[in-house]
C-alpha cells in the first residue's frame, strides 16, 4: 500500500508541475503583459519602464523558474489590478468556492442516489428508461443556461430567491442545484449500477432467503456496498465542480475564486489567473488522488496497478 500512495503522489506531483508550466506559458502566449499593463495609450518607454520594474525584460525561463521557486512556497507574486498579494485575494475568495463546492455535492448526493436506487429496483422498466432520460437530459443541459432559466424564473418572476451575490445563504441556493447538476448524471449511473450489482449478489440471495424485509435486504445490505464507490467518486466530483464553479460563479456574481479568475482574465491580470489556474488544478489533483487511495483501500487489487 505505501509503494501504491508514493506512486501515485509523483504522479500528481508531475501532473501539478505540468499545469505550472501551462499555466506560465499560455499566459505569455496571449500577449506581451507589459503593453497589457501599461494599457492603451502608452509609449514604448513606458512599456520598457514597465517590462523592467515587474521583471519582464528577464529570459523566460528564468522568469518561469523564479515564479515555480515562489509558488510552492504559497508565494504567487502581487496582482496588477487588485495591488494586493494574490494569495490574499485567493485567500479570501476561497471560502466562496469551498461552500458552493461542498452544497452543490450535497445536494448532487440527495438527488442522484435515490434516483440511482429507484432505477435500479425498477431495472428496464419505464421508471429505469425515465431515470436515464433524465439523467441524459441533465448531462446535456449547458449549467450557464440552467443558472439563467432558475435566475428568471426563481429570482426575477417569482422573487423567492436572490439572483446574485454572497450575503445570505439563499444566494447560494440555484448555484448550487446548477453545479449539482454536472454531477447528478455520473453519480446517478454509478448508483444503479452498484446497486444492480448488488442485488444479483450471493449476499443478498442468501438475505432473502432467511427471509429479512425488503426494506432490510435494500438499505441495510444492499446500499452500504453500492455505495462504497459512489463515496470515493465524490471526491472527484468534487473537483469537478470547483473548477466548473468559474462559469457558475460568474453567472450569480458569487465573488469566489472562479469569479475571481473572470475579473482577472478580463483585466490580463497574468499572476492572478496562474495562480487560480494553479490552485485549482492542485485541489482537484489532490482529491483524485484521495479517491484513488480510498478505491485502494477498499480494493486490494487496485493497489498493483
Amino acid at each position: 500500500m505505501t509503494r501504491f500512495i508514493f506512486r501515485r503522489a509523483l504522479l500528481a506531483l508531475s501532473v501539478v508541475m505540468t499545469v505550472m508550466a501551462l499555466a506560465f506559458v499560455l499566459t505569455r502566449l496571449s500577449g506581451d503583459l507589459a503593453i497589457s499593463i501599461a494599457g492603451p495609450g502608452s509609449t514604448q518607454a513606458d512599456v520598457e519602464v514597465i517590462r523592467k520594474a515587474y521583471g519582464l525584460d528577464r529570459p523566460v525561463l528564468v522568469q518561469f523558474f523564479d515564479w515555480t521557486r515562489l509558488a510552492l512556497t504559497g508565494d504567487f507574486g502581487n496582482s496588477f489590478f487588485f495591488k494586493d498579494k494574490v494569495s490574499n485575494l485567493i485567500g479570501q475568495r476561497m471560502p466562496v468556492t469551498f461552500t458552493l463546492g461542498f452544497t452543490g455535492l450535497a445536494v448532487a448526493l440527495v438527488i442522484s442516489l435515490p434516483l440511482g436506487i429507484l432505477a435500479a429496483l425498477n431495472e428496464n422498466t419505464w421508471i429505469d428508461r425515465l431515470v436515464s432520460l433524465l439523467v441524459m437530459v441533465g448531462q446535456a443541459m449547458p449549467s450557464f443556461w440552467l443558472g439563467l432559466i432558475l435566475m428568471i424564473v426563481f429570482g426575477l418572476q417569482l422573487g423567492w430567491l436572490p439572483i446574485s451575490g454572497t450575503g445570505s445563504w439563499q444566494h447560494f441556493v440555484m448555484p448550487a442545484i446548477v453545479l449539482a447538476f454536472t454531477a447528478v448524471p455520473a453519480l446517478t449511473r454509478l448508483m444503479r449500477s452498484g446497486m444492480i450489482e448488488a442485488l444479483g449478489s450471493d449476499y443478498i440471495r442468501t438475505a432473502r432467503a432467511k427471509g429479512l424485509s425488503r426494506s432490510s435486504i435494500i438499505f441495510k445490505h444492499a446500499l452500504r456496498n453500492a455505495a462504497i464507490p459512489v463515496v470515493s467518486i465524490a471526491a472527484v466530483q468534487l473537483g469537478f465542480m470547483l473548477g466548473g464553479s468559474i462559469v457558475i460563479e460568474t453567472v450569480f456574481a458569487l465573488h469566489g475564486v472562479g469569479y475571481l479568475a473572470w475579473e482577472s482574465i478580463s483585466k490580463n491580470d497574468f499572476p492572478v489567473v496562474q495562480a487560480v489556474v494553479l490552485v485549482l488544478a492542485s485541489i482537484y489533483i489532490g482529491l483524485t488522488l484521495v479517491s484513488d487511495i480510498l478505491n485502494a483501500l477498499l480494493d486490494p487489487r487496485l493497489r498493483g496497478a
